[in-house]
């Protein structure tokens, strides 16, 4: 008698199952704003996340009624997090600078009754703009792998995507929808057209690169900076509602 797995699928199904949601392994790693370690490649980390929608593939029980993509997206996205984890993706250094940005957000917070914008940050803790931007994003990779010692709740809500993480939408996301506009008219240049291509036309971090003519790892930082700023607009705006 053929074993076949409990959902039923015959292997061949299960097989193209895998196939038809490639799409959203390659979704689910290009937004992952991690700090690749050294030696490792984007390519690796779809490795991962292929052994995660092989796995979903193996347990999904179809008669749930539960949409495959639904059920595979924490699991693609939580098995490459559980490798980078063990890696010890985010050096000890970062780490520290990232609990110093987070002292220093709460600290201007308490004086001054709102965040310091980016600018701010960086005359605050004497470092320059690059500098700012590479602990922003480390502090959004923390947050999003969340690490034990990540970022307070504070710092990790200023770097967090304002929208929902459910891939379909939400409600809040809808209701935000014209705060947001607002906000991103208030970005420079540069950041606007990042936030401009990654949501509203749905390029990568690569693909956007190649555009502005910087390196992926740059436009992940330069995204992270973005969502600060929108994240302080949000804020104040809801502080003032």
């Amino acid at each position: 008698m053929t074993n076949q797995p409990y959902n039923v699928l015959s292997f061949e199904d299960r097989d193209q199952l895998i196939l038809d949601h490639m799409p959203l392994l390659h979704h689910i790693v290009s937004q992952l704003h991690v700090d690749i370690p050294g030696g490792m490649a984007r390519e690796d980390l779809e490795g991962y996340a292929m052994i995660g929608l092989i796995s979903s593939a193996d347990s999904w029980d179809q008669s749930r009624g539960l949409k495959f993509s639904t059920f595979a997206f924490p699991r693609i996205r939580g098995a490459v997090l559980d490798q980078l984890r063990r890696m010890d993706f985010l050096p000890r250094g970062r780490r520290e600078r990232v609990r110093e940005l987070d002292r220093f957000v709460q600290g201007f917070e308490q004086e001054h009754g709102g965040p310091p914008s980016p600018e701010q940050i960086g005359v605050g803790l004497g470092i320059r703009e690059e500098e700012v931007d590479e602990i922003l994003q480390s502090a959004r990779a923390a947050m999003r792998a969340s690490l034990d010692d990540g970022p307070s709740s504070d710092l990790a809500q200023l770097v967090a995507d304002p929208r929902c993480d459910d891939p379909a939408g939400s409600a809040e996301w809808d209701d935000m929808r014209d705060v947001l506009a607002e906000a991103i008219a208030t970005l420079p240049e540069r950041e606007q057209a990042i936030i401009t291509l990654y949501y509203a036309e749905g390029l990568m971090l690569k693909e956007i690169g190649e555009i502005l003519e910087v390196t992926e790892s740059r436009v992940s930082q330069l995204h992270s900076r973005a969502l600060y700023r929108l994240n302080i607009y949000i804020e104040t705006k809801v502080g003032q509602a």
